[in-house]
């Protein structure tokens, strides 16, 4: 029995939602008009030898050459040919510091002192 759901296999990442590559180049582009900015970039080899131009989210980063990063589909709407970004806290590519709001994103873990805290009754001992 054939199933529903057909998966194109098109694109660099081959229909899968991420895929692991190594860092080639690290460098700064400036968008499209209007947009005024410098947006941090890498060029990345996929382990399926795909070449692609990832953008990193959020401030600073601490990627170099021959660092390996996750990508995922969704890059910067103003960079021209980038269509993939990279995700933080993930592999060589830390999170963001001093993150508070929207940390799934940017990879940072919750705070010690805004955990939950769980009953006594429910503790795994």
């Amino acid at each position: 029995m054939k199933s529903k759901f057909i998966v194109y296999k098109k694109g660099p990442l081959k229909g899968n939602p991420q895929s692991r590559g190594v860092v080639m180049r690290a460098r700064i582009v400036t968008p499209k008009k209007p947009n005024s900015a410098r947006r941090p970039v890498v060029k990345v080899v996929l382990v399926n030898k795909n070449r692609v131009t990832a953008h990193i989210p959020g401030i600073g980063h601490n990627l170099r050459r021959h660092s390996t990063v996750l990508i995922r589909g969704g890059g910067a709407r103003d960079l021209p040919g980038v269509s993939y970004s990279c995700i933080r806290g993930v592999l060589d590519l830390a999170g963001v510091l001093n993150k508070t709001k929207r940390r799934s994103i940017y990879g940072v873990p919750l705070k010690e002192h805004l955990k939950k805290k769980v009953r006594r009754k429910f503790r795994q001992t």
